[in-house]
C-alpha cells in the first residue's frame, strides 16, 4: 500500500487533497485534521460511491494503522489511496491545527 510521510501530507492538505478519517466518530470528535470526511474503517466499503476516483484520497487514523488497511481496502477498489503514516497523533505532535467536534462545511 501506499504511503505517505507527514510533510508530503500536510503538502497535500494544504493543496486541498481529498482527505478521509477512517476511526471512530468519538475519536473524530475528539480531534481530526481540518476538512477531513469521517467514515470509519468498518462503514468505508459503503461509502465507495461518495469517494473521488479522479484524484488521491488520503486515509488517517490515529496512528497509521487502520489507515493503512482502508488503502488498501481502497486500492483493491480502484482507488489512487494513500494511508497517512503517523496518522492524527503525529499531525498533532508535529503542532498542527486540528478540528473538535462534528465537521464544519468546506
Amino acid at each position: 500500500m501506499r504511503e505517505i510521510d507527514q510533510v508530503s501530507f500536510a503538502a497535500a492538505h494544504a493543496e486541498g487533497a481529498a482527505v478521509v478519517d477512517v476511526r471512530e466518530p468519538d475519536e473524530y470528535l475528539a480531534g481530526h485534521v481540518p476538512g477531513a470526511r469521517p467514515i470509519p474503517l468498518g462503514q468505508l466499503p459503503e461509502h465507495l460511491g461518495d469517494l473521488p476516483r479522479d484524484e488521491p484520497v488520503y486515509l488517517i487514523c490515529a496512528s497509521g494503522n487502520r489507515s493503512l488497511a482502508a488503502a488498501g481496502l481502497l486500492a483493491r477498489a480502484g482507488f489512487d489511496a494513500v494511508s497517512v503514516t503517523g496518522g492524527t497523533g503525529a499531525w498533532q505532535r508535529a503542532g498542527r491545527t486540528v478540528v473538535r467536534g462534528a465537521q464544519p462545511s468546506v
